[in-house]
C-alpha cells in the first residue's frame, strides 16, 4: 500500500497490515476511511471483541449538556444535609467565628489539593473509581471496590433520612402543625395531656413517638414502622428514576435540586431577621472563643467535616468528572466548588441561629413569665420581702432586662437560701448553648421554632422540601459513585444496574424502618464511612503521588489542563496532605477507642435519652461494617500481587489490522479490560504498558515524544516496537 495514500481501498477479502509509522503519520488524513474498518482479536471463544480506543470512548461516552449542569451536580454532591446540621452544631461548638479560621485552613491543605486530584483522574482516565484506580495500578484496584462498597453503605441510610424527611413534608399541609402541641389522652373521668408529650415537649413527642415510634433499645427490633417504610419507598422510587438514564437524566434535575435548597435558605434567612431575637442567635454564633482553637478537638473535627464535606473517596467526583472533556479546566472547579461549598455552610451557619436565636427568645419569655409568677408567689407567703423589689418594676408585666434585675438582687439578698426558691436565671445564651445537631436540630428544634412563625405550614414545607433536595443531591453523586465504575468495568446495562441497586438497597433498608431503626442508622452513620473513607483517600493520595509518580501526573496535568498546576499542589500531594491525612486516621482511632461504642437511647418512661452500649452482636456489626468497607484493598492486592487471576494473556499479540467496522482498541489492559482480551499468541509483541505511563518516548522513535494521536496519550502506542518504516509488511 502506497505510504502516501489518502484513502484506503475497501476490498472485503484483502488483509492490511500497516506499519507503526504509517499508523501514526496518516492517522489524520484518513481518519474517515479509518473508521470504517476493524481491529480484529484472536481470542479463544473466536469471538470478535471490540473495546473502546481513547478518541472514541471521548465521543461514545455520555458528557454533560452544559459546564453549568457539571458545576451544578458537583455542588449538589459535595452540599448536603451536613451543612445544614452538622456544620452549625460543629462551629458552635468549636469556638463560634474562630472555628471558620482552622476549617479555612485544612480546606486549603487537604479539601481543595485533594478534591482536585480525584477531578484530575477522573476526568484524564474518563472511567469510574475501579477503572481508575486500576489504571494507575491494578495492584491497589481495590481502592475503587472499596470506595463502591463505602458508597453503598452510605446509601442506605442517607436515603432512610431522606425517607423522614418526606413524611415531615407530608404532614407540613396543615394547620395547625401536627407538632405544635401535645397531644391528648381520655380516661374514665377526665382529660390529660400524654404524659410522654408533658415531660419532654411536643416536637420531640412527635418524633420519637409519632414519627419513629420508637422502641427503648436496638434489641427491641418492635417490627416495621408502616409510614416510614411507604416514605423509603418513594425515596428509593425518586432516586431510581432520576438515575436510570445517568446523567442524562438526573443532571437536568441538578437545575432544580442543587438550586432550590439557595432559594429557601435565603428566604430562611431574611424571614428570620425579621423576628426578634433573631440577632441575639447570630451574635452567639458568630463571638469568637480564641482560646477553644487551641484544642485539637477542634482542629481533628474540622478536619473530619472539611473531608465529608467534599465528598472525597466516594467515588461520586471522579465519576462526575469522568463525563468531562479531557480539557476541561479542573482546577477551577475544584476550586469553585469547594468555595461554594464553605460559604453555603456559612448561609446555613447564619440561617439555623437566627431561626434558633427566635426561638430561644420565645422559650426566654416563657421562661421570665413563669419565674415571676413564682416570685409574686413568694411575695404573698412572705417568702421574699417586697422591700427588696425596686418600685419602678412590675412583675405582671416584666421586662427581660428588670427581670435579670429582680434576680440578682434575691440572689444577694437571700444567699444560702436562694437555691430551695428553684428560680431560673432565664438567660438567651443558657438556651442557645444547648447544642443540638442532625436529627435533633432538623426534627426537634428547627421544627419546634417553625410552630412559632407566621404561616407556620408553609416554611415547614419549604424546610422540609429544601431538605429533600439536598439529600437528593448527595444521594445522586453517591449512587453515581456506584453505577458508573460497576458499568465502566462489567459493560452491564446502566438501567438493569440502577434498578437492581435501588430494589436490593431498599430490601437492605428495611433494618431501618424497624422501631429500632434509628438505632441503626447511628450505628452505621458512626462505623461504616467514617474510617474506610479516611483510609481510602490515604491510598489514593498515595497512588497518584508515589506509585503513578508525582512528575509524571503534574506532566498528565500540563498537557490536559494546557498549564502547569502550581507548585503548591505537588508538595501538597506529596508531603503535606498524606502525613496531615495519617494524623487524622491515627486521631480518629484513639478518639473511637476512647469513646465507649454506644447509643443514645429514647426511654418512653422518662421521656428523655439515655446512653446506651451496644450489646455484643452490636459490637460484631460495626466491625464487621469496617472489616468489610476496607477488604477489597488487601485482596485484590494479593490475588494481583500472587496471579492468582491469569491476565498474561491480555495484550495484542495476536492482533491484525483487517477490513470491518470500527477500530477500537483497549485504554488500559491491566486494568479494567484486562480479563476480557485473551490471544492466543503470548510473544509475538508485547503488550503496551498503559498502567504504567500514559505515553512516553521510545528509543529510536522519535515521532512518540508526544501523544501519538494528540489526545493525550490515548491512542496507538506500539511501547516496545522501533520504528522500521521499510520493514516488510508481512514480517511486521
Amino acid at each position: 500500500m502506497p505510504k502516501n495514500s489518502k484513502v484506503v481501498k475497501r476490498e472485503l477479502d484483502d488483509e492490511v497490515i500497516e506499519s507503526v509509522k504509517d499508523l501514526l503519520s496518516n492517522e489524520d488524513s484518513v481518519d474517515d476511511a479509518f473508521k470504517k474498518s476493524e481491529l480484529i482479536v484472536d481470542v479463544q471463544e473466536e469471538k470478535d471483541l471490540e473495546v473502546e480506543e481513547g478518541s472514541e470512548a471521548e465521543d461514545e461516552r455520555p458528557a454533560w449538556n452544559s459546564k453549568l449542569q457539571y458545576i451544578l451536580a458537583q455542588v449538589g454532591f459535595s452540599v448536603g444535609l451536613g451543612n445544614v446540621w452538622r456544620f452549625p452544631y460543629l462551629c458552635q461548638k468549636n469556638g463560634g467565628g474562630a472555628y471558620l479560621l482552622p476549617y479555612l485552613i485544612l480546606l486549603l491543605v487537604i479539601g481543595i489539593p485533594l478534591f482536585f486530584l480525584e477531578l484530575s483522574v477522573g476526568q484524564r482516565i474518563r472511567r469510574g473509581s475501579i477503572g481508575v484506580w486500576n489504571y494507575i495500578s491494578p495492584k491497589l484496584g481495590g481502592i475503587g471496590f472499596a470506595s463502591c462498597v463505602v458508597c453503598y453503605f452510605v446509601a442506605l441510610y442517607y436515603n432512610v433520612i431522606i425517607g423522614w424527611t418526606l413524611f415531615y413534608f407530608s404532614q407540613s399541609f396543615q394547620q395547625p402543625l401536627p407538632w405544635d402541641q401535645c397531644p391528648l389522652v381520655k380516661n374514665a373521668s377526665h382529660t390529660l395531656i400524654e404524659p410522654e408529650c408533658e415531660k419532654s415537649s411536643a416536637t420531640t413527642y412527635y418524633w420519637y413517638r409519632e414519627a419513629l415510634n420508637i422502641s427503648s433499645s436496638i434489641s427491641e427490633s418492635g417490627g416495621l414502622n408502616w409510614k416510614m417504610t411507604v416514605c423509603l419507598l418513594a425515596a428509593w422510587v425518586m432516586v431510581c428514576l432520576a438515575m436510570i438514564k445517568g446523567i442524562q437524566s438526573s443532571g437536568k434535575i441538578m437545575y432544580f435540586s442543587s438550586l432550590f435548597p439557595y432559594v429557601v435558605l435565603i428566604c430562611f434567612l431574611t424571614r428570620a431577621l425579621l423576628l426578634n431575637g433573631s440577632t441575639d442567635g447570630i451574635r452567639h454564633m458568630f463571638t469568637p472563643k480564641l482560646e477553644i482553637m487551641l484544642e485539637p478537638k477542634v482542629w481533628r473535627e474540622a478536619a473530619t467535616q472539611v473531608f465529608f464535606a467534599l465528598g472525597l473517596g466516594f467515588g461520586g467526583v471522579i465519576a462526575f468528572s469522568s463525563y468531562n472533556k479531557r480539557d476541561n479546566n479542573c482546577h477551577f472547579d475544584a476550586v469553585l466548588v469547594s468555595f461554594i461549598n464553605f460559604f453555603t455552610s456559612v448561609l446555613a451557619t447564619l440561617v439555623v441561629f437566627a431561626v434558633l436565636g427566635f426561638k430561644a427568645n420565645v422559650v426566654n419569655e416563657k421562661c421570665i413569665a413563669q419565674n415571676s409568677e413564682m416570685i409574686i408567689k413568694f411575695l404573698k407567703m412572705g417568702n421574699i420581702s417586697q422591700d427588696i423589689i425596686p418600685h419602678h418594676i412590675n412583675l405582671s408585666s416584666i421586662t427581660a432586662e428588670d427581670y435579670h434585675l429582680v434576680y440578682d438582687i434575691i440572689q444577694k439578698v437571700k444567699e444560702e437560701e436562694f437555691w430551695v426558691l428553684h428560680l431560673n436565671s432565664c438567660q438567651i445564651k443558657d438556651e442557645l448553648n444547648k447544642a443540638v445537631q442532625g436529627t435533633g436540630l432538623a426534627f426537634i428544634a428547627f421544627t419546634e421554632a417553625m410552630t412559632h412563625f407566621p404561616a407556620s405550614p408553609f416554611w415547614s414545607v419549604m424546610f422540609f422540601l429544601m431538605l429533600i433536595n439536598l439529600g437528593l443531591g448527595s444521594m445522586f453523586g453517591t449512587i453515581e459513585g456506584i453505577i458508573t465504575p460497576i458499568v465502566d468495568t462489567f459493560k452491564v446495562r446502566k438501567e438493569i444496574l440502577t434498578v437492581i441497586c435501588c430494589l436490593l438497597a431498599f430490601s437492605i433498608g428495611l433494618i431501618f424502618v424497624q422501631r429500632s431503626g434509628n438505632y441503626f442508622v447511628t450505628m452505621f452513620d458512626d462505623y461504616s464511612a467514617t474510617l474506610p473513607l479516611l483510609i481510602v483517600v490515604i491510598l489514593e493520595n498515595i497512588a497518584v503521588s508515589f506509585v503513578y509518580g508525582i512528575d509524571k501526573f503534574i506532566e498528565d496535568l500540563k498537557d490536559m489542563l494546557g498549564f502547569a498546576p502550581s507548585r503548591y499542589y505537588y508538595y501538597m500531594w506529596k508531603y503535606i496532605s498524606p502525613l496531615m491525612l495519617l494524623s487524622l486516621l491515627i486521631a480518629s482511632i484513639v478518639n473511637m477507642g476512647l469513646s465507649p461504642p454506644g447509643y443514645n437511647a429514647w426511654i418512653e418512661d422518662k421521656a428523655s435519652e439515655e446512653f446506651l452500649n451496644y450489646p455484643t452482636w452490636g459490637m460484631i456489626v460495626c466491625i464487621s461494617l469496617m472489616v468489610l468497607a476496607i477488604l477489597p484493598v488487601p485482596v485484590v492486592f494479593i490475588v494481583r500481587r500472587c496471579n492468582l487471576i491469569d491476565d498474561s494473556s491480555g495484550n495484542l499479540a495476536s492482533v491484525t489490522y483487517k477490513r470491518g467496522r470500527v477500530l477500537k482498541e483497549p485504554v488500559n489492559l491491566e486494568g479494567d479490560d484486562a480479563s476480557l482480551i485473551h490471544g492466543k499468541i503470548s510473544s509475538e509483541m508485547s503488550s503496551p504498558n498503559f498502567g504504567k505511563n500514559i505515553y512516553r518516548k521510545q528509543s529510536g522513535s522519535p515521532t512518540l515524544d508526544t501523544a501519538p494521536n494528540g489526545r493525550y496519550g490515548i491512542g496507538y502506542l506500539m511501547a516496545d516496537m522501533p520504528d522500521m518504516p521499510d520493514m516488510p509488511e508481512s514480517d511486521l
